[in-house]
């Protein structure tokens, strides 16, 4: 007999954002985890949440995921900036996608910026930029602070958490663990990468493989405006929005000419301010079972470029991390009901944070979505 209305396994800021979703529904919630807090992919990214970038399919649920952001920071007092994101031109190639983009999705999502404009937003005053935009929507919140305060509100709001603890099976509402069995009305499985060990044929299905980032936090300079968050050219050619747009095929022919490096190591340059300083990154890499090891020379083109277009003369890197989330080359999200009681929900790319709260409102009604 089942004693909870909903067990979620896995407290990546996917699951977190569920039980959130659910708590305020009236629901009971359980949370199972094989960490003792979220120490995954939740707290090795950017925190950016970059709603405006991506497609138009996406935007409903964008949308969903910042109304839920709001809610969740207001809440847990977690903190979240509403400062949007700036995005430098730095090509014709690129000023022609901001273009287009802002003729597409209007003023409400995108404001184009004059040269004077955007140097000023980056805090460099040398920036050779012709131009660039401004995000209003988007958000940022700390990646190091947000999951770990849901989930301590959470525990506070009566949610159950078991830590320590390896899911080994989830069917019709039984969830088999390395503690015994556990029982509820519904499951919500949110096992990140972990989906191919525990629901193979589905992983195989999406073609699911693990994404490794060269990642870094630097001292933020005193020149750096508060509250900054920057995209470039290289993200402009690999978000689904900016991607869909005329000019998108002559940007990554430029790109390939002008930054081989950048494109060889399959990067998004793009740097976001948390209170700790700036997170600046990303590459991305590929495989089942990815190596440890960081390639400084990746990490050290990452911070060349980033710094040279913020000013920054001599950065002081306070860390640097291998992140890692699922990826399939086939879809953005993995969103399955084995059977009538057990959802599985994976993120299979780099917008688990971004579009958390908007994925968990498909998880509780039932919905489904093509990313």
């Amino acid at each position: 007999m089942p004693t909870t209305d909903l067990i979620i396994t896995g407290s990546g800021i996917l699951g977190l954002a569920t039980a959130f979703l659910a708590r305020r529904q009236g629901r009971s919630v359980h949370i199972i985890d094989r960490s003792d807090r979220p120490v995954g992919s939740s707290i090795q990214n950017f925190g950016h949440a970059c709603f405006t970038g991506q497609s138009d399919a996406a935007q409903p649920i964008a949308s969903k995921a910042r109304e839920g952001w709001l809610d969740a920071a207001a809440a847990t007092g977690l903190w979240a900036a509403e400062t949007g994101t700036f995005i430098p031109a730095m090509t014709e190639a690129e000023l022609t996608v901001l273009e287009q983009f802002a003729a597409h999705r209007g003023p409400d999502q995108v404001r184009l910026l004059d040269p004077e404009a955007i140097v000023e937003a980056v805090g460099n005053p040398d920036l050779p930029a012709i131009g660039g935009a401004h995000l209003p929507q988007d958000m940022r919140v700390d990646p190091r602070q947000a999951a770990p305060r849901i989930a301590a509100w959470l525990a506070g709001q009566g949610v159950e958490f078991t830590w320590n603890t390896h899911v080994t099976a989830v069917a019709d509402g039984t969830v088999s663990t390395t503690r015994g069995n556990f029982h509820a009305e519904q499951v919500v499985v949110c096992p990140g990468y972990q989906l191919t060990s525990l629901f193979p044929e589905i992983a195989e299905s999406h073609e699911i493989r693990i994404c490794s980032l060269v990642m870094s936090l630097i001292e933020a300079p005193q020149h750096i405006p508060t509250g900054f968050a920057m995209l470039t050219g290289t993200s402009l050619a690999r978000y689904d929005g900016f991607a869909a747009m005329p000019g998108a095929e002559a940007l990554r022919h430029d790109l390939d000419e002008r930054e081989p490096e950048l494109r060889g190591c399959i990067a998004n340059l793009m740097v976001t301010d948390i209170p700790q300083g700036l997170l600046i990154g990303d590459s991305h890499a590929y495989d089942l079972s990815p190596e440890p090891f960081i390639d400084e020379r990746v990490g050290s083109l990452l911070l060349d470029r980033a710094t040279s277009m913020l000013g920054i003369e001599r950065p002081r890197v306070l860390q640097r991390w291998l992140g890692m989330y699922a990826d399939s080359p086939t879809t953005n999200l993995v969103l399955e009901r084995p059977d009538e009681r057990t959802t599985v929900a994976v993120v299979a790319s780099g917008i688990g944070m971004t579009l958390s709260f908007g994925i968990a409102d498909l998880i509780l009604s039932g919905g489904t979505a093509d990313l």
